[in-house]
């Protein structure tokens, strides 16, 4: 079980699947899960990849596998969730590599991209927000006073299972996977997804726009509540590289709703800007 001990920080848990060439320097690409989840959340999408990338799966801080040992009050910023992200890449040997990140993973890969622009190669954002918007900050308040409190006072469970219906997952979506999903999440525990939720109202990583050099995709839902059209609109004044595509959902999960609608549309853009001369057999 891979494990990145760090002195001055938490010990950071991932797996890495890798079914390429063995004779081939297969690049590097990072899916970073979003809010209460971890690495394991992207079961449907590491069959598809792992055979033209080394598909690593990192457990955020205080998620899975990876440690608790931080002050969760302090230790969930942009600053803090991309560092994480460069110690795991230093542990391989990672010098480049490809991004692409969930919800709030997506929210830390434009502050990585920013903040490290010649680590990553291609960014692709999967219904991540650039900041939480009003409207959303509300609608996840479920009539408390802010998200956080919506957490501890309703308890992790109630408080998902109310957010799925509105605006995570289509009401077709199979019974077996929403309580697994519920089951999961709600392991993450109440003051760690309250802190979650804190950091995602005061992060916003619109400074850090600009500064993105790598090639971006941006997948997001129709009419999303979360990913929406502020968050578009901001993506599209300040990012100079940017693909934004609306996948076939309305609602956020889209990695999980259309997953090989997204890993096609990823697969593609990587290849379109790829360093390497061929990409899973396409010549680029």
């Amino acid at each position: 079980m891979p494990i990145v001990k760090r002195a001055n920080g938490p010990d950071l848990h991932y797996t890495l699947t890798d079914f390429t060439d063995p004779w081939a320097d297969a690049p590097y690409l990072f899916l970073q899960h979003g809010y209460g989840r971890r690495g394991r959340f992207w079961f449907q999408w590491v069959p598809l990849l792992s055979r033209y990338f080394k598909v690593v799966c990192p457990d955020m801080r205080g998620q899975g596998a990876s440690s608790r040992d931080f002050d969760t009050d302090t230790g969930f910023t942009l600053e803090t969730l991309s560092d994480d992200v460069i110690a795991i890449a230093d542990h391989l040997g990672a010098r480049r590599f490809h991004y692409c990140g969930e919800s709030i993973g997506g929210l830390i890969g434009l502050a990585l991209a920013g903040r490290y622009p010649e680590r990553v190669l291609t960014l692709c954002n999967v219904s991540g927000p650039v900041f939480i918007s009003d409207a959303a900050r509300q609608g996840y308040a479920l009539g408390t006073a802010s998200w956080p409190e919506a957490v501890r006072k309703l308890g992790p469970r109630e408080w998902l299972d109310r957010t799925n219906a509105s605006t995570r997952f289509p009401p077709d979506t199979p019974p077996g996977f929403l309580a697994w999903y519920t089951d999961t999440v709600e392991e993450t525990g109440t003051e760690v997804l309250a802190a979650l939720a804190q950091f995602a109202i005061d992060a916003d990583a619109r400074p850090y726009l600009p500064k993105i050099a790598a090639p971006m995709l941006c997948l997001y839902p129709q009419r999303g509540a979360i990913a929406n059209s502020e968050q578009q609109d901001a993506l599209k004044t300040l990012v100079r590289n940017l693909d934004l595509r609306e996948v076939g959902t309305t609602f956020h999960m889209i990695q999980h709703i259309v997953p090989q609608e997204c890993v096609s549309l990823l697969k593609t853009h990587i290849a379109r800007h790829a360093e390497t001369t061929t990409v899973y057999g396409e010549t680029t």
